[in-house]
């Protein structure tokens, strides 16, 4: 019989016989093997203990306890408020509970399922039939079900960048690959030109120097032509190397240009999960400074790069074809700077990588604490947040004095042995020319090509650098351009006809990570009908309301408008007949106007102002300065909430929704400002399907149904007087909802008789 392997809480493997003798009274039978086990690391009381919960093909055990397995055993797994649940049932009673840590969520789903196969093996289907548990190819942790990646690895950082993922960049630069030929001719030419001098110093030492001093007259037309020679070349290698460092740099920075389109669109498409896990500062810091830095790569060091290659590779010709002997002589040095450049690359690449992962973290305090500059003040933590940057620029100090350690000894170390090999040829040159092998023009001409030689090793090393830095600052940006959206556009979207409302769910259930939020639900909305939410925080209302706008997939089941599931609708398309109003709505920075529009740029001044009168924020807008032209400032704070809320509900009313999606819209405004707001929803609810969460119920009476969710499930749907009638989950919500208020208020008046006495 195969043996499944298991996994701990933190996902590692687990050897089923020490798990099976970790777990206390479990008395293995020769030929029973461990299916799955699990650390159940609370007790009743939701205390932290340690036990195990071990399940072979025969039964389930835990501490002094077992169960044989029999198909009237079920395991049911539930999760509520960071707490799993197991329950193990027959036909009759509850024989166990055990609660854990959602940290051992993904144990749990294990054994449930293992259970459940183990159920069928004893029904009559062999275990051996049953498909392998996946195993995670690299640390062999069991995956989660339905999941291809290992919860383990996944949370390990990333592999260090590669130098060869530059070339990933040629995407980008094959739009310009005519300039970048012509880039390259130019760049042939100009090293071309630069050797031209030193090769003309051989006759004018050989026949024009040397021969004076031996009493021989100045052959002046040869000096005028040697002297034009240096000049022209000089001229020629300038004006050519203007021209490539001209041209390359303008097609430098539109590629990063390009690049910074692609990763912001990119970004742009991705789903809210991955914003969930990315700090602002991070991603600020990947789009600008990093495709920046390429720039700079682009434009000038890889050019530089360029340029050293040929210049050393034509140099090398040059030298072999005037001493062969002495070209050897000058090479000495190259593979010992070969060598040093490896070594320290690796070195210098993942320590650019952290720097810039450090220097996300400083960015990040900037992003935090500059938009909640007003709650720093409210607060006097003006000092904890100096001390936060402070913190994160001294780690990024650290790592860079730490990585400048390492690069202030290869460069010197690189010009020493450069310098080495220098003295070297002038030892073996003087030799040579002390035994009348070469002349002392040849002589002169090696070492003004090997001063350009050596000069070019030297450039190349210093290259090194930046390109360590541009390969982890391209690694980063394409972690983005690499990340596929958890909800993707069809490949072959149906067009989504004239929208009525109608939104059916079919069994949907939804998962974050390993954490189940909603449960088979199931849920019909008609055209043109107003649905209010209720139920206790947690209990899976904005999630359900995340789906129906599709920020989320779900994981199970399908949601339909108008029977057409949204997911084979093209994302844009669906969403612009959603309207969307938050419980903090969010502002750009610019004009009310502008704010306004913002779902319908090309819309009227007429239409912004009508939009503006239904959602009851005309008269406050009027009073302002400028009126509809007044900046808001950024997110909004120039206003109140009250009346960044009415702008919200403009925005919505503007682009004329068919699902109206209203999210706690009134829960953080007073009584007064809460009836404008509720005139402005009057307005826009009108003719629409409307789905509601309210913190106060008592706004949702005009309501066409309620549906009161727990745990991720619809537990009651109805009316108000229906569901109050019925005295249920809706009218305990209500009964303590109204209890909270009469004790408020029953406070405030006792502040207000003994302010009055």
């Amino acid at each position: 019989m195969h043996q499944h392997p298991s996994a701990d809480a933190r996902g590692k493997p687990v050897d089923p016989e020490r798990a099976a003798a970790q777990a206390p009274n479990t008395g293995l039978a020769p030929e029973e093997n461990v299916l799955a086990t699990l650390e159940v690391d609370l007790d009743e009381q939701l205390r932290f203990t340690k036990r195990f919960l071990t399940l072979t093909h025969r039964r389930l055990t835990c501490s002094d306890r077992e169960w044989v397995l029999n198909k009237s055993l079920a395991l049911r797994l539930s999760d509520h408020a960071g707490v799993g649940t197991l329950e193990l049932h027959d036909s009759e009673t509850r024989l166990g509970v055990w609660h854990f840590t959602l940290g051992a969520q993904v144990q749990a789903n294990r054994l449930v399922e293992q259970f459940e196969r183990a159920q069928a093996a004893t029904a009559g289907q062999p275990l051996a039939q049953q498909e392998d548990a996946a195993q995670c190819p690299t640390c062999k942790a069991l995956l989660p079900p339905d999941s291809d990646e290992c919860p383990t690895c996944a949370r390990e950082l990333a592999t260090p960048p590669s130098t060869w993922v530059l070339l990933r960049l040629w995407r980008f630069a094959k739009p310009y690959q005519a300039q970048l030929i012509t880039g390259f001719l130019l760049t042939l030419a100009s090293t071309g030109a630069t050797l031209v001098p030193p090769y003309l110093t051989i006759p004018l030492m050989d026949k024009v120097l040397i021969p004076f001093q031996t009493g021989q007259s100045i052959d002046s037309a040869l000096v005028a032509w040697l002297l034009a020679g240096l000049f022209g070349s000089a001229a020629l290698a300038w004006a050519l190397n203007w021209a490539r460092t001209y041209l390359l740099a303008l097609v430098s920075e539109r590629i990063s240009a390009d690049l910074r389109t692609a990763t912001f669109e990119h970004l742009l498409r991705l789903s809210l999960d991955y914003f969930g896990s990315k700090r602002t500062g991070d991603l600020m810091s990947r789009i600008g400074s990093e495709t920046d830095r390429i720039s700079v790569f682009l434009s000038l060091h890889a050019l530089d790069f360029a340029t050293d290659v040929l210049m050393i590779g034509m140099t090398a010709i040059i030298l072999f074809s005037i001493n062969p002997w002495l070209a050897l002589v000058t090479l000495l040095p190259l593979p010992f700077i070969g060598w040093m450049i490896h070594l320290v690359r690796d070195r210098l690449r993942t320590g650019f990588e952290k720097i810039d992962r450090v220097w996300g973290q400083v960015t990040n305090v900037l992003a935090d604490t500059i938009p909640g500059i007003r709650v720093v003040k409210a607060f006097a933590q003006e000092s904890r947040e100096a001390k936060r940057f402070k913190d994160a620029n001294l780690h990024n100090l650290e790592l860079n004095d730490k990585l400048n350690k390492t690069w202030s000894l290869f460069s010197p170390t690189v010009a020493l042995l450069t310098e080495m090999g220098l003295l070297v040829v002038w030892a073996f040159g003087i030799w040579l020319v002390s035994h009348q092998e070469i002349t002392v023009g040849v002589l002169t001409a090696f070492i003004a090509y090997i001063g350009r030689f050596y000069g070019r090793l030297d450039s190349m090393s210093r290259i090194v650098s930046v390109t360590q830095k541009a390969a982890a600052g391209a690694k980063r940006i394409f972690d983005i351009l690499d990340h596929v959206s958890n909800v993707p556009d069809p490949v072959n979207p149906v067009p989504l006809p004239a929208v009525k409302g109608g939104i059916q769910m079919e069994g949907i259930g939804f998962r974050y990570g390993s954490r189940t939020v909603i449960r088979d639900l199931s849920l019909d909305i008609r055209p043109g009908e107003m649905i209010g939410l209720v139920g206790h925080s947690g209990s899976g209302k904005s999630t359900l309301v995340n789906l129906i706008c599709r920020f989320y997939d779900v994981s199970e089941g399908a949601i339909k408008v108008d029977g057409v599931d949204i997911r084979r609708v093209a994302v844009a398309d669906f969403r612009r007949h959603i309207g969307l109003v938050l419980q903090e709505p969010f502002l750009f920075f610019g004009t009310i106007a502008e704010n306004i529009a913002y779902g319908k740029p090309d819309a009227t001044r007429d239409e912004v102002v009508a939009a503006a009168r239904a959602a009851h924020a005309h008269e406050f807008i009027l009073r302002l300065p400028q009126g509809y032209d007044s900046l808001v400032g950024e997110r909004g704070q120039g206003l109140s909430g009250g009346e960044r809320q009415r702008i919200s509900i403009a925005r919505a009313l503007l682009i004329d929704p068919r699902i109206l999606i209203l999210d706690e819209a009134t829960s953080s405004v007073d009584t007064e400002t809460e009836k404008e707001i509720q005139k402005a929803l009057d307005n826009l609810v009108q003719g629409r399907t409307t789905i509601a969460i309210a913190h106060r119920l008592s706004t949702l009476r005009k309501a066409d149904r309620l549906v009161v969710m727990d745990r991720g499930q619809v537990v009651e749907v109805g009316p108000h007087d229906e569901l109050m009638a019925q005295q249920g989950a809706y009218w305990r919500l209500y009964e303590a909802q109204a209890r909270k208020e009469q004790e408020a208020a029953a406070v405030l008046g006792d502040g207000g008789s003994k302010e009055q006495a």
